[in-house]
Protein backbone atom coordinates (compact mmCIF):
# COMPACT_ATOMS: atom_id res chain seq x y z
CA UNK A 1 0.00 0.00 0.00
CA UNK A 2 1.11 3.55 -0.67
CA UNK A 3 2.07 5.81 1.11
CA UNK A 4 5.15 4.36 2.86
CA UNK A 5 4.80 2.53 6.20
CA UNK A 6 5.50 5.59 8.37
CA UNK A 7 2.45 7.31 6.83
CA UNK A 8 0.13 4.36 7.38
CA UNK A 9 -2.14 3.95 10.35
CA UNK A 10 -3.40 0.55 11.49
CA UNK A 11 -5.34 2.09 14.38
CA UNK A 12 -8.96 1.22 13.59
CA UNK A 13 -10.26 3.48 16.38
CA UNK A 14 -8.55 6.48 14.76
CA UNK A 15 -9.99 5.51 11.39
CA UNK A 16 -13.48 5.23 12.90
CA UNK A 17 -12.94 8.71 14.35
CA UNK A 18 -12.19 10.04 10.84
CA UNK A 19 -15.46 8.50 9.56
CA UNK A 20 -17.46 9.97 12.45
CA UNK A 21 -15.96 13.44 12.15
CA UNK A 22 -15.95 13.55 8.33
CA UNK A 23 -18.90 11.32 7.34
CA UNK A 24 -19.25 12.56 3.75
CA UNK A 25 -17.50 9.75 1.93
CA UNK A 26 -16.87 8.78 -1.67
CA UNK A 27 -18.55 5.53 -2.71
CA UNK A 28 -16.41 3.97 -5.46
CA UNK A 29 -17.53 1.06 -7.66
CA UNK A 30 -16.66 -0.19 -11.13
CA UNK A 31 -18.72 -1.73 -13.93
CA UNK A 32 -17.24 -2.87 -17.24
CA UNK A 33 -14.06 -0.94 -16.52
CA UNK A 34 -15.96 2.30 -15.87
CA UNK A 35 -15.58 3.87 -12.40
CA UNK A 36 -18.62 5.28 -10.59
CA UNK A 37 -18.20 7.71 -7.68
CA UNK A 38 -20.93 9.22 -5.50
CA UNK A 39 -20.45 11.53 -2.52
CA UNK A 40 -22.79 10.48 0.29
CA UNK A 41 -22.78 10.50 4.10
CA UNK A 42 -22.08 7.24 5.90
CA UNK A 43 -22.59 6.20 9.49
CA UNK A 44 -20.52 3.57 11.27
CA UNK A 45 -22.66 1.14 13.26
CA UNK A 46 -20.76 0.30 16.46
CA UNK A 47 -22.77 -2.90 16.99
CA UNK A 48 -22.60 -4.46 13.52
CA UNK A 49 -19.18 -2.86 12.76
CA UNK A 50 -20.55 -1.94 9.32
CA UNK A 51 -21.02 1.24 7.33
CA UNK A 52 -24.59 2.28 6.48
CA UNK A 53 -25.61 4.65 3.70
CA UNK A 54 -28.31 5.53 1.17
CA UNK A 55 -28.20 6.29 -2.54
CA UNK A 56 -30.81 7.83 -4.85
CA UNK A 57 -32.45 5.10 -6.96
CA UNK A 58 -32.06 7.36 -10.03
CA UNK A 59 -28.27 7.38 -9.61
CA UNK A 60 -26.68 5.27 -12.40
CA UNK A 61 -24.21 3.91 -9.85
CA UNK A 62 -27.08 1.85 -8.44
CA UNK A 63 -26.51 -0.62 -11.30
CA UNK A 64 -23.15 -1.53 -9.73
CA UNK A 65 -24.60 -2.12 -6.26
CA UNK A 66 -25.32 -5.83 -6.01
CA UNK A 67 -25.30 -8.05 -2.95
CA UNK A 68 -21.74 -9.24 -2.37
CA UNK A 69 -20.19 -6.62 -4.69
CA UNK A 70 -16.82 -5.30 -3.54
CA UNK A 71 -16.80 -1.54 -3.01
CA UNK A 72 -14.48 1.14 -1.71
CA UNK A 73 -15.48 4.06 0.49
CA UNK A 74 -13.03 6.95 0.97
CA UNK A 75 -13.15 9.45 3.82
CA UNK A 76 -11.10 12.64 3.77
CA UNK A 77 -10.09 14.39 6.96
CA UNK A 78 -8.12 17.64 7.23
CA UNK A 79 -5.29 18.34 4.79
CA UNK A 80 -2.90 21.20 4.12
CA UNK A 81 0.12 22.34 2.16
CA UNK A 82 3.26 22.25 4.28
CA UNK A 83 5.76 24.97 3.38
CA UNK A 84 9.43 24.19 4.10
CA UNK A 85 9.39 27.48 6.03
CA UNK A 86 7.60 25.79 8.96
CA UNK A 87 10.44 23.32 9.47
CA UNK A 88 13.64 23.93 11.41
CA UNK A 89 15.56 21.64 9.03
CA UNK A 90 15.79 21.72 5.23
CA UNK A 91 12.98 19.97 3.34
CA UNK A 92 10.98 20.33 0.14
CA UNK A 93 7.32 21.46 -0.02
CA UNK A 94 4.76 18.72 0.66
CA UNK A 95 1.10 18.09 1.41
CA UNK A 96 -0.12 16.49 4.62
CA UNK A 97 -3.47 14.73 4.89
CA UNK A 98 -5.68 12.31 6.79
CA UNK A 99 -7.49 9.79 4.56
CA UNK A 100 -9.26 6.48 5.24
CA UNK A 101 -9.96 3.86 2.56
CA UNK A 102 -12.51 1.20 3.41
CA UNK A 103 -12.97 -1.92 1.28
CA UNK A 104 -15.93 -4.16 1.86
CA UNK A 105 -18.78 -6.28 0.63
CA UNK A 106 -22.09 -4.64 -0.08
CA UNK A 107 -25.50 -5.78 1.15
CA UNK A 108 -28.67 -4.06 -0.01
CA UNK A 109 -31.31 -3.21 2.59
CA UNK A 110 -34.80 -3.53 1.12
CA UNK A 111 -37.06 -3.99 4.14
CA UNK A 112 -39.01 -0.71 4.46
CA UNK A 113 -39.02 -0.74 8.26
CA UNK A 114 -35.24 -1.24 8.38
CA UNK A 115 -34.66 1.44 5.74
CA UNK A 116 -36.68 3.91 7.80
CA UNK A 117 -34.63 3.07 10.88
CA UNK A 118 -31.37 3.68 8.98
CA UNK A 119 -32.71 7.10 7.94
CA UNK A 120 -33.63 7.89 11.55
CA UNK A 121 -30.24 6.70 12.83
CA UNK A 122 -28.36 8.74 10.23
CA UNK A 123 -30.38 11.89 10.95
CA UNK A 124 -29.82 11.49 14.69
CA UNK A 125 -26.06 11.10 14.14
CA UNK A 126 -25.78 14.05 11.74
CA UNK A 127 -27.89 16.31 13.98
CA UNK A 128 -25.37 15.75 16.76
CA UNK A 129 -25.88 16.50 20.43
CA UNK A 130 -28.14 19.53 19.82
CA UNK A 131 -30.80 17.45 17.99
CA UNK A 132 -32.55 20.48 16.46
CA UNK A 133 -34.52 18.10 14.26
CA UNK A 134 -35.79 14.62 15.10
CA UNK A 135 -36.96 12.34 12.29
CA UNK A 136 -39.95 10.27 13.42
CA UNK A 137 -40.96 6.85 12.09
CA UNK A 138 -44.38 8.14 11.07
CA UNK A 139 -43.07 11.22 9.21
CA UNK A 140 -45.21 11.38 6.02
CA UNK A 141 -42.32 12.84 3.98
CA UNK A 142 -40.19 9.81 4.78
CA UNK A 143 -43.06 7.57 3.70
CA UNK A 144 -43.19 9.36 0.36
CA UNK A 145 -39.44 9.23 -0.26
CA UNK A 146 -38.64 5.71 0.86
CA UNK A 147 -39.27 4.24 -2.61
CA UNK A 148 -36.74 6.63 -4.14
CA UNK A 149 -33.74 5.65 -2.04
CA UNK A 150 -31.71 2.48 -1.76
CA UNK A 151 -30.26 1.74 1.65
CA UNK A 152 -27.23 -0.51 1.97
CA UNK A 153 -24.57 -1.63 4.39
CA UNK A 154 -20.92 -2.47 3.90
CA UNK A 155 -19.25 -5.35 5.68
CA UNK A 156 -15.71 -4.04 6.11
CA UNK A 157 -13.01 -6.41 4.88
CA UNK A 158 -10.05 -4.00 4.88
CA UNK A 159 -9.08 -0.75 6.63
CA UNK A 160 -6.41 1.58 5.22
CA UNK A 161 -5.36 4.65 7.16
CA UNK A 162 -3.29 7.07 5.11
CA UNK A 163 -2.15 9.64 7.65
CA UNK A 164 0.65 11.73 6.12
CA UNK A 165 1.63 13.96 9.03
CA UNK A 166 5.41 14.50 8.65
CA UNK A 167 6.08 11.47 10.85
CA UNK A 168 9.49 11.06 9.21
CA UNK A 169 10.68 14.47 10.44
CA UNK A 170 12.39 15.37 13.72
CA UNK A 171 10.10 16.01 16.71
CA UNK A 172 10.14 19.81 16.36
CA UNK A 173 9.29 19.72 12.65
CA UNK A 174 6.60 17.08 13.27
CA UNK A 175 5.00 19.40 15.83
CA UNK A 176 5.31 22.43 13.51
CA UNK A 177 3.56 20.47 10.73
CA UNK A 178 0.78 19.58 13.19
CA UNK A 179 0.31 23.25 14.08
CA UNK A 180 0.13 24.12 10.36
CA UNK A 181 -2.58 21.47 9.87
CA UNK A 182 -4.50 22.84 12.87
CA UNK A 183 -4.18 26.44 11.64
CA UNK A 184 -5.29 25.71 8.09
CA UNK A 185 -8.12 23.38 9.15
CA UNK A 186 -9.69 26.36 10.91
CA UNK A 187 -9.12 28.71 7.97
CA UNK A 188 -11.96 31.12 7.18
CA UNK A 189 -13.56 29.95 3.92
CA UNK A 190 -16.43 32.44 3.93
CA UNK A 191 -15.06 34.33 0.91
CA UNK A 192 -14.72 31.11 -1.08
CA UNK A 193 -18.25 30.00 -0.18
CA UNK A 194 -19.69 33.40 -1.12
CA UNK A 195 -17.94 33.14 -4.51
CA UNK A 196 -19.29 29.64 -5.15
CA UNK A 197 -22.84 30.74 -4.29
CA UNK A 198 -22.78 33.66 -6.76
CA UNK A 199 -25.11 33.16 -9.73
Amino acid sequence: MYPPPHHQSHDIEKMISVIKNFPLGMLVTVKDGKPYITHIPFIYNEISKRLIAHIDRNNPQLETLKDGAEITAIFKGPDTYISPSVYTTRHLPTWNYIIVHITGKLKLINDAKTVKQTMIDMTEFLEGSEQKFILKKDDPKMEGLINYIQAFEIEITNWEGKFKLSQDKIATDYENAKQELLKNSGKDVSGFIEEIYKK
